[in-house]
């Protein structure tokens, strides 16, 4: 005999826990991807209910009601109107704060008007009663002939009352709508289920509010919908407000029979601390501080675990060279496939680390803070308040950065920050910018103590922290979007973080990157290593010989060093190197520095190891011969220094505003569901390290 299987939907306010509801239901039985033609994340997993049925769940985006603001909440609209002509959803799983039924329940009652079986879980009612409220839940499920069940995400009290009443109320006859309509809307309601049949009242309605993008109305429905809007002067906007007002007259008696206040509902300790921590002045320290504490985690913590990666994949490169005897395939795997996975897995400390010090904040009520005081100031430039995370984050690493703007409602606005992060200086350009500040800059102290070193680097990052917001400032003028840019949001309670959360917060971002970009960035390295490991067979064994050669007349560097740097100069990248010489000649480079800049387009601290293989210092990590080999270099032609403070700063102005990581690329594909803006980021990005490289070059020559 078959299993039936019910289709659940989870939906809900945000910031009422429907992500611990999500996560005890399933457990780490779910997946993430995406709602069909659009960008935003679709949660899906599944349970078992008594007699082994199963039951799939899907956690729809947080929404304050049936009339969106952002995309996310759109899509909840579509699929809940879609549902209605193709049902594929069984039953509504609404969850609700206990702490405030009054705003929670506008949602829910629009939703009943679509005629949805429903359960209702009153979430934090541990709170609640600590707060000083008595509900009366048997009330309210009679009230609204909906089950309404006590639960606590964080212990999982209900999980198990809810899962026994989903068959019981599947089965249930839905009963008459809640709301009820004005003579103008249901003048247009009656025209529309004329001329769309099968189309309840209040679906009727909302398609008269929404029917110039919902996907499954057509063209001529939409002409015919219009003529309607203006024959009957239906105002959107005005039905909207009206509407909202009418739902609260009828739920606010309700709540007020079914709900006891005995203490204030408003703790005054968090009065207090939100005066605090929402200051304009004193509210943005203590943010820097704890950002400065976030940034500095991710550097201390992440330095072993990603110390252990690359010596793990190193220790098991030199097993394979011992092992498998010298030939192009052994070169694949440990230079290819092996370099690629390191490439991979070396940022996962990294991101765990961000992900996890992001939730404890989001969960501990704090972030909210964040976003509600920067909000103001952010959108001068385009952005959002939820952009300053990604932002200050990009500085340890933009790939953990781009994947934190998912938390960004406003899809110009994310996009912008998605845009704009990479610019800012990340912890891979750190020992490009080591290497030729030692080489071009002297080490002099300014006023005695101040080193002129640390100036320049720490202008860099200033330089790529004020491109950002100018670049965010210029693309807000020429994306054009109808989405509306405003902040909806609440201040959630300050409580514990709920660490299943957290954890599992940290696993799909994990996995996420592991599984989708990671597929990009082995990919890409492959080809990297075929470009620099081959070429004309002419020209490679010319360079054999031409290494053996030297190594005859000095014995400095070991033969097969100078066969590796020979042999990268005659490869299809130093071919390359050499095509593009011209294009880069403007900026101060020679054909070695060309391949240097296509070599490091896997990641940018590449750059160094690339240096030290054209210059022969057979041990990458000794950057003081590396430097003193860079500063000696000169060019063949001319007789002059390759590595003058123009070049230097040039090249530093380069690495800090061109893409040339294919794992931001990779991950930006991944958080757009498209090529097009990885590319165009590149592009972009790549114009503006050009111009810049080129002013500093000629400023400074």
């Amino acid at each position: 005999m078959s299993i039936n299987k019910y289709q659940v939907a989870l939906v809900g306010n945000p910031n009422v826990g429907k992500s611990s509801v999500f996560n005890l239901l399933t457990g780490l039985q779910q997946k993430v991807g995406n709602f069909p033609g659009v960008t935003v994340d679709k949660k899906s997993g599944q349970f078992l209910i008594e007699n082994n049925v199963s039951v799939g769940v899907t956690d729809l985006p947080g929404l304050y009601s049936l009339f969106p603001t952002s995309e996310d909440e759109r899509v909840v609209v579509d699929v809940l109107l879609k549902n209605l002509k193709n049902p594929s959803i069984d039953l509504i799983l609404y969850i609700i704060d206990a702490n405030d039924l009054e705003r929670n329940l506008l949602l829910f009652t629009q939703i009943k008007d679509l005629n949805y079986k429903m359960i209702v879980g009153v979430n934090m009612m541990d709170t609640a009663q600590s707060n000083g409220l008595e509900i009366d839940l048997e009330g309210l499920s009679k009230s609204f002939d909906v089950p309404f069940i006590p639960l606590s995400g964080r212990s999982g009290e209900g999980i198990e009352a809810i899962k026994n009443n989903i068959s019981s109320q599947i089965l249930k006859e839905s009963k008459d709508g809640f709301y009820k309509m004005n003579e103008s809307e249901t003048q247009i309601v009656h025209d529309i289920q004329e001329f769309i049949p099968n189309t309840t009242s209040y679906e009727a309605l909302l398609i008269a509010h929404h029917y110039k993008r919902l996907p499954q109305i057509t063209t001529h429905q939409k002409e015919f919908i219009s003529k309607l809007i203006e024959q009957y002067s239906f105002n959107s906007l005005d039905h909207q407000l009206d509407e909202m007002m009418n739902r609260f007259q009828l739920i606010t008696p309700l709540v007020i029979k079914n709900v006891k206040r005995h203490l204030a509902s408003i703790n005054p300790f968090t009065k207090k601390v939100d005066t605090i921590l929402t200051h304009p002045v004193v509210g943005l320290f203590i943010f820097l501080a704890l950002m400065l504490i976030v940034f500095q985690s991710i550097f201390t913590w992440s330095e072993l675990p990603m110390e252990w990666v690359e010596r793990s994949f190193s220790w098991l490169a030199n097993i394979l060279n011992e092992t498998l005897p010298a030939s192009w395939f052994q070169e694949l795997l440990t230079e290819g496939i092996i370099t690629g996975l390191s490439g991979v897995f070396v940022f996962v400390p990294q991101i765990a680390i961000l992900f996890f010090l992001i939730s404890l904040l989001e969960e501990s009520g704090y972030m909210a803070r964040v976003v509600y005081m920067m909000d103001h100031f952010m959108r001068r430039f385009g952005l959002n308040g939820r952009s300053i995370i990604s932002l200050i984050s990009g500085g340890a690493c933009s790939i953990p950065a781009i994947m934190s703007t998912r938390t960004i409602n406003n899809w110009k606005e994310r996009l912008i920050t998605i845009m704009v992060t990479p610019l800012i200086s990340c912890s891979a350009r750190i020992p490009v910018f080591t290497i030729l500040i030692a080489v071009a800059v002297p080490p002099t102290k300014l006023g005695g103590w101040l080193s002129l070193q640390a100036v320049v680097f720490m202008s860099l990052y200033l330089l790529g922290a004020v491109t950002a917001l100018l670049v965010a400032w210029f693309f807000h003028l020429i994306l054009k979007t109808e989405e509306q840019s405003f902040l909806v949001m609440e201040l959630p309670r300050y409580q514990m973080p709920h660490w299943r959360n957290v954890f599992m917060n940290v696993l799909e971002k994990i996995k996420t990157f592991s599984l989708e970009a990671g597929r990009v960035i082995l990919i890409v390295s492959i080809i990297l290593w075929f470009l620099a490991s081959f070429g004309p067979e002419k020209n490679m064994e010319a360079a054999r010989v031409q290494a053996q050669n030297e190594y005859n007349i000095s014995q400095e560097v070991s033969l097969k060093q100078l066969t590796k740097t020979h042999e990268l100069e005659s490869s299809y990248a130093g071919m390359f190197g050499k095509f593009i010489e011209p294009a880069i000649q403007p900026l101060g480079y020679d054909w070695k520095i060309g391949i240097a800049l296509i070599s490091s387009f896997a990641a940018r601290e590449v750059f160094v190891g690339t240096m030290a293989t054209l210059y022969a210092v057979e041990d990458g990590n000794n950057q003081a011969l590396l430097t003193e080999r860079l500063q000696k270099a000169t060019n063949k032609e001319t007789g002059k220094k390759v590595f003058t403070l123009a070049t230097a700063m040039s090249l530093m102005i380069f690495y800090l505003f061109a893409m040339q990581c294919i794992s931001t690329m990779a991950v930006v594909k991944r958080e757009t569901k498209s090529w097009k803006w990885p590319i165009f980021q590149f592009m972009y990005m790549g114009v503006l390290a050009y111009i810049g490289s080129w002013i500093a070059f000629q400023l400074l020559s």
